[in-house]
């Protein structure tokens, strides 16, 4: 091999390594479920997260605030979340103050879950998630399920395929028998490929 057929076989190798990691994300992205086709900011540092990450897990979606009824439920999230994730369940929380139970700033609600709650699940930035208001992600859960959430800690279960299997109104804690029957059948089915 002289050196020009090596200059040209060494460029096709690193132009092969430089486009390996695009064209493994632009894969992804095609094989997301369009329920999680969105993007959020992180709660602890805002930086935008893909929830297509997710794609192939059993998910379930919570709209959560700090000062609720229902806030104790971080500690049920919590562990359902600790108990299936190697499994493949993750938990995604979305604080939102649509029912004024959410005033604090992301920072004081990251703090808050973790300190209060020890919460480890994924958390994203607070957003709206009812009326024309709601992000794109909780319009289409409200559409396809028929559902919008009508107070905090509203879940919705999407299967590894991504598509709405069922939702809870804010009274099926994470320890309901039904809850957790649902999320184990899902997650006994096999990814989609």
């Amino acid at each position: 091999m002289n050196t020009k057929s090596r200059c040209i076989s060494l460029a096709a190798l690193l132009a092969g390594l430089l486009l390996a990691p695009q064209a493994k994300a632009a894969d992804t992205e095609a094989q997301c479920p369009s329920t999680l086709k969105h993007s959020f900011p992180r709660l602890q540092d805002e930086k935008p997260q893909s929830l297509c990450q997710y794609s192939g897990k059993v998910v379930l979606v919570v709209n959560t605030a700090s000062f609720c009824g229902f806030t104790g439920q971080y500690k049920g999230l919590e562990e359902l979340y600790a108990r299936y994730k190697d499994r493949g369940l993750v938990v995604l929380g979305f604080p939102s103050n649509d029912f004024a139970q959410e005033k604090g700033s992301n920072k004081e609600i990251a703090d808050f879950c973790e300190n209060t709650f020890g919460v480890k699940f994924p958390m994203f930035a607070k957003s709206s998630v009812k009326g024309p208001e709601a992000s794109p992600l909780f319009q289409q859960l409200a559409q396809l399920s028929g559902t919008a959430p009508r107070w905090n800690f509203h879940k919705y279960l999407l299967g590894r395929d991504g598509q709405v299997v069922d939702n809870y109104s804010s009274l099926t804690g994470p320890d309901n028998k039904g809850l957790v029957r649902a999320i184990e059948q899902q997650l006994a089915r096999p990814a989609p490929r």
